[in-house]
């Protein structure tokens, strides 16, 4: 099977040498363009609310740039001449210099690229694509990525690499590269799989048990990604129960008793018959009536507490456990305040805080 390089027909073979060997003299000046272009991307970031775990860079190699410049077009019929791919591949590649900006769940992806392609002073995006090695459309898994290509605008190092190439290229400034934006657990994958793959060109290395193992363990990363995912969206929808410019002091409904319930507490059972509106009375009558109120009450070692206090013989539902929860907060008043002429409910309270105070004298 062999490489571009080994199986480039011997027409083209000292065009190709010859244009190596530019590259191989001007790459010292493109990668301190690299360089450039990797703090200009990083400093996109600078004031932000999107934090990458890291920005890198590299230029392509003499030896990769070989393989790519190497690559023949497919022609059609015994007398159709030999042509390369890429004619010109120091003015025809746009990934001599490669950015990549990675993070750390999938949502930032997204962001990071917005406030990339906003930066229109200094680059022009001309294109922006995903990359899906394993796409959901075909059912099969690999990593994902963000490629944006982008056109630098009248940048000195980029003019002073263009210069190293001579009269022939005017040294405007403006340079087509490749930015890729994906997260922690993709780059692991990707420079993994690469390593063993794609570096590996004897074909007799190939082996079908470790396509399937890469395919497998592509599968288990996106589970991992999508489970971080969710970890997030539920520590920020959380928070917001705290905030009072924002979630905290939504008033609370029963469909927001039953929302902010199942956040916080997703493991205490639901029954078919949660009676939410009283859960929302329970609270009103103590003057609790904001998300915050409600949050700041369901403490997990309250609950703890509550349910070793009681000692319930059966699982509580929700509503029953919030009162449970109020009358540990609020003993007496709690009664006074919800049992009403309702002698049964008053004497069941009654029971529950006795016991409630004798758990209290024995921690004591």
């Amino acid at each position: 099977m062999g490489t571009h390089w080994d199986r480039l027909d011997e027409s083209l073979r000292a065009g190709v040498e010859a244009t190596v060997a530019e590259y191989a003299r001007v790459r010292p000046a493109l990668e301190s363009a690299t360089g450039e272009l990797q703090g200009r991307i990083a400093e996109v970031f600078a004031g932000t609310e999107v934090s990458p775990l890291f920005v890198v860079s590299r230029t392509k190699t003499v030896d990769s740039f070989r393989e790519k410049a190497s690559r023949m077009l497919r022609t059609e019929g015994e007398d159709a001449a030999p042509a390369l791919e890429f004619p010109h591949p120091l003015r025809d590649l746009h990934d001599l210099v490669g950015i990549r900006v990675i993070v750390a769940l999938p949502h930032e992806i997204r962001e990071a690229a917005n406030l990339i392609k906003r930066r229109r002073g200094e680059f022009d995006c001309r294109e922006d694509r995903e990359k899906d090695i394993g796409s959901v459309e075909s059912g099969t898994y690999g990593y994902s990525s963000r490629h944006l290509i982008l056109r630098t605008r009248g940048n000195e190092a980029v003019r002073s690499y263009q210069d190293e190439l001579g009269p022939g290229v005017k040294a405007t400034g403006n340079y087509l590269f490749e930015v890729q934006i994906r997260t922690i657990l993709a780059h692991a994958w990707s420079e993994i799989e690469h390593d063993i793959r794609f570096k590996n060109v004897d074909p007799r290395a190939w082996s079908p048990y470790i396509d399937r193992q890469f395919t497998a363990t592509a599968a288990m990363l996106e589970a991992v990604e999508s489970t971080f995912s969710d970890l997030f969206d539920r520590y920020r929808a959380v928070t917001g129960y705290w905030d009072p410019d924002s979630g905290g002091t939504v008033p609370l409904t029963p469909e927001r008793i039953s929302e902010v319930w199942q956040m916080l507490l997703p493991h205490v059972d639901r029954k078919s018959d949660d009676d939410w509106g009283w859960a929302s009375e329970l609270m009103a009558a103590h003057g609790l009536t904001t998300t915050t109120d409600l949050a700041g009450l369901l403490e997990a070692g309250v609950i703890t507490q509550v349910r070793q206090a009681l000692a319930h013989r059966y699982s509580p539902g929700p509503d029953r456990l919030l009162d449970d929860v109020l009358l540990w907060r609020f003993g007496p008043r709690h009664i006074e305040l919800t049992a009403g002429g309702d002698r049964q409910r008053r004497d069941s309270l009654q029971r529950r805080l006795r016991q409630m105070d004798a758990y209290r004298e024995h921690r004591a």
